[in-house]
């Protein structure tokens, strides 16, 4: 079943991103997903984002719903038809609405796992975490800034800001499938974030991530952005 259109607002959307030891990568993501590298490096991470007015493409926004997400990534190239492609492959999302929840697959792409949020945001600062029925569980403190982090392995904001935007496509498992869902917006444009502290159950797993396989990059921030979430023909994998 291919996904429908969804239209709506990006109300908030914080980008937690790492690097990741290519061979790790390698072995952890299934085919025909590749590793997308950055100085030998892959690039992966979680999306916290806030959607409201979401609904159908061409339904009145005064029916659409808020939810708060969170979508682990990994930035990925694939060949198809012949085509080299770049997206990120999403092994899990997580959310707050019960809706999302029961319709994943159907209205929004893959397994979306039901978990509790709590938020507090205020002049710049941002305290985001969740926890889910399986215990997955992540939390972040940042604030709004205009100082780069020299330790990243982008140059600067517009280098990664450009490396997330060509990312617009994900594929999220699906049994022996793969969903896929395009992000267009209206209006990209990113800020930075610097992180006080950061917690993930999913990358703190050393039997995934083996100690010392992952380190933290940068965090980004996006604000009020109108959007389309557009359904892809699903790929199978290999």
């Amino acid at each position: 079943m291919k996904i429908p259109k969804i239209k709506g607002i990006i109300d908030r959307r914080i980008l937690i991103n790492y690097q990741v030891d290519k061979e790790v990568l390698d072995n952890y993501l299934p085919e025909p997903f590749k590793p997308k590298l950055v100085n030998g490096k892959g690039i992966a991470g979680i999306c916290l984002i806030r959607l409201k007015q979401i609904r159908p493409k061409g339904f009145p926004k005064q029916i659409g719903i808020s939810s708060e997400n969170g979508a682990h990534r990994i930035a990925v190239e694939w060949t198809e038809n012949g085509q080299l492609k770049e997206g990120v492959y999403i092994p899990r999302r997580d959310t707050s609405s019960k809706l999302n929840a029961l319709a994943g697959g159907t209205i929004f792409p893959g397994v979306h796992h039901f978990a509790k949020f709590t938020v507090k945001e205020s002049n710049g600062n941002y305290n985001v975490a969740f926890i889910s029925e399986d215990e997955t569980s992540l939390s972040i403190i940042a604030k709004e800034t205009d100082v780069w982090n020299d330790q990243s392995i982008f140059d600067n904001l517009e280098c990664v800001s450009q490396f997330f935007e060509a990312g617009s496509v994900g594929y999220s498992p699906h049994k022996t499938e793969f969903d896929g869902l395009e992000l267009k917006a209206y209006n990209w444009k990113v800020s930075m974030l610097k992180v006080t502290k950061v917690n993930s159950s999913f990358f703190e797993d050393l039997t995934i991530f083996p100690k010392g396989s992952v380190v933290f990059d940068n965090a980004l921030l996006m604000k009020d952005i109108e959007h389309e979430w557009i359904g892809l023909p699903r790929i199978k994998g290999i």
